[in-house]
């Protein structure tokens, strides 16, 4: 892996649901007349199509559920057939008049893959900067050029950077790759040196962090002489520190979208500037966390026990004491 950096995966991923059940699979099974369900020892193996014994998909039912017994049982009701949900980032909870916008946090681009990148001397010469994308209508709307600072605010906080605009991104939308702006605490030591900046990152007050970019990325000796031919100076910048807890209350996972107020970057903004309030972000956790249902009574179940994992913890942590 960190000579090559890629592996094979020696396994059919494709059309699973339609592989056959074995015959040790089958022996002693039976089939439900009236879901077609494949059963042994009280567990659902998987379910007959046209007479033929498959795996099915990973559901209750083995089938494509249109209707969803699982969001019904987790008081779901509303939402246990497909329709379409108002999340917080649509568009009535958006004001363009304030310099409102719905930023996308997660967008990947081809060159990149996560923290992995950073050790890829090519790839990151190719990408070595994330800045905002903006539409030229929005541009127009906030008075921003191509190489302009901007400032993103966010419930919590705010991050700089330099403004692309393009046609790339829809209007309304703003765009920021999330590769991008690692940083280390020392100029010598710490993270990999192709991909990250020299920062002060201190606390600026009660629960409040303030990050800036000492010196970004140029030439440093190494056993690779290539390090020494660096010639970008910008590693990114890190915007998942300004980004509250946003747990959602049906799946539990976290919301990346964000509503921001983007703005022209003030005189005393830099490049690659962080701030964040923890006890905002603890505050804006808490009032996500009432939208969720709880469970009630003696071990009712977190989240349900079907679902696949690639770490599946053990079945008595998916209940309640």
């Amino acid at each position: 892996m960190r000579k090559y950096g890629a592996f094979e995966v020696k396994h059919d991923t494709y059309a699973v649901h339609e592989n056959p059940l074995s015959e040790d699979d089958l022996e002693g099974a039976e089939v439900d007349p009236v879901t077609h369900q494949v059963r042994k020892n009280g567990e659902v193996l998987g379910v007959e199509v046209d007479g033929k014994a498959v795996e099915g998909f990973h559901t209750p039912s083995r089938k494509l559920e249109f209707f969803s017994d699982t969001l019904r049982d987790f008081k779901w009701s509303e939402y246990a057939v497909p329709t379409y949900i108002k999340s917080h980032v649509h568009r009535e909870n958006i004001d363009h008049g304030k310099g409102e916008y719905v930023l996308l946090p997660t967008f990947r681009l081809p060159t990149l893959i996560h923290t992995r990148a950073g050790n890829a001397k090519w790839l990151y010469e190719i990408s070595h900067t994330n800045p905002l994308w903006v539409h030229p209508q929005d541009a127009e709307r906030l008075e921003f050029e191509t190489g302009a600072l901007a400032r993103v605010n966010t419930e919590i906080g705010y991050f700089v950077i330099r403004v692309w605009v393009t046609e790339g991104i829809r209007p309304g939308i703003v765009a920021c790759s999330h590769h991008l702006g690692r940083w280390r605490l020392s100029k010598e030591n710490g993270g990999e040196r192709w991909s990250t900046a020299h920062v002060d990152f201190k606390s600026v007050g009660e629960g409040q962090w303030f990050m800036r970019q000492i010196e970004g990325i140029g030439p440093f000796e190494s056993d690779d002489p290539d390090s020494q031919r660096i010639w970008w100076k910008e590693s990114g910048v890190h915007q998942n520190l300004t980004f509250p807890v946003h747990p959602d209350p049906v799946s539990g996972m976290h919301c990346w979208h964000q509503k921001v107020r983007v703005e022209t970057a003030g005189a005393d903004d830099q490049y690659g500037d962080v701030f964040v309030d923890t006890r905002k972000s603890h505050e804006v956790y808490l009032e996500w966390l009432k939208k969720a249902r709880p469970a009630e009574g003696t071990n009712a179940l977190r989240r349900p026990l079907w679902m696949p994992r690639p770490v599946k913890p053990a079945t008595e942590v998916y209940r309640v004491p």
